[in-house]
């Protein structure tokens, strides 16, 4: 054994990143489909981060019916599930936490895509997948998100490019990802054959921050 074989070695200031396919996800994106294609058709959407597309207000998916009030449920337990395990590695018992939350559905269409932002004045920020938009087959080939390391002088200066700066995650039906609002973020311009559908989130921890 070397002298060094013993050394202590921890990792600083990790970003946290979670990622769950709910068993629930077809039975909810059957109806979670319907409702977001028909809420697009009455709706003009806003203008945020997305360049192209259809973007709904931000709120409590109340156009989603019982599927969005199910969802929001799923969102609250990935928080904190989430905050339990950042206080658990930091030697910190489990605790009540009060969320504010908003949510909204994005639907792109080919050649729609976000340009990159984070999400200002929240704790957690995530996405769930309704419809990658490619046949399950296909599923490789879904438009991705891609996360970047907030740390930019990290990212420019130590051992690139052996230590990646960011990673893709690719969309899969149900599937439900967090990471902390800090986490600069992009998604491709789609090129699938039906709509990219998903819903975004924040959540904020009150009292802010």
């Amino acid at each position: 054994m070397t002298e060094l074989a013993a050394i202590k070695h921890t990792n600083l200031f990790a970003t946290p990143l979670l990622a769950h396919r709910w068993s629930d996800g077809p039975e909810l994106n059957e109806e979670l489909r319907e409702r977001i294609l028909a809420e697009e058709q009455g709706t003009a959407g806003e203008s945020k981060t997305n360049v192209g597309g259809w973007h709904s207000e931000a709120g409590q998916l109340e156009f989603c019916g019982d599927a969005g009030r199910r969802l929001i449920l799923h969102m609250y337990e990935m928080a904190d599930e989430a905050t339990r395990r950042v206080l658990t590695e930091y030697g910190q018992a489990a605790r009540p936490m009060r969320w504010t939350l908003h949510a909204w559905a994005n639907i792109n269409r080919a050649g729609d895509f976000n340009r990159t932002h984070t999400h200002p004045g929240s704790t957690w920020s995530g996405t769930y997948y309704v419809d990658p938009g490619e046949p399950p087959d296909d599923a490789e080939h879904g438009t991705p998100i891609h996360l970047f390391d907030p740390c930019q002088g990290r990212a420019n200066t130590f051992l690139p490019p052996l230590i990646p700066s960011s990673i893709l995650i690719r969309p899969e039906a149900g599937l439900m990802i967090l990471f902390p609002s800090y986490l600069p973020h992009t998604v491709f311009a789609h090129r699938g054959r039906r709509p990219r559908i998903s819903i975004a989130f924040n959540l904020r921890k009150e009292p802010f921050p």
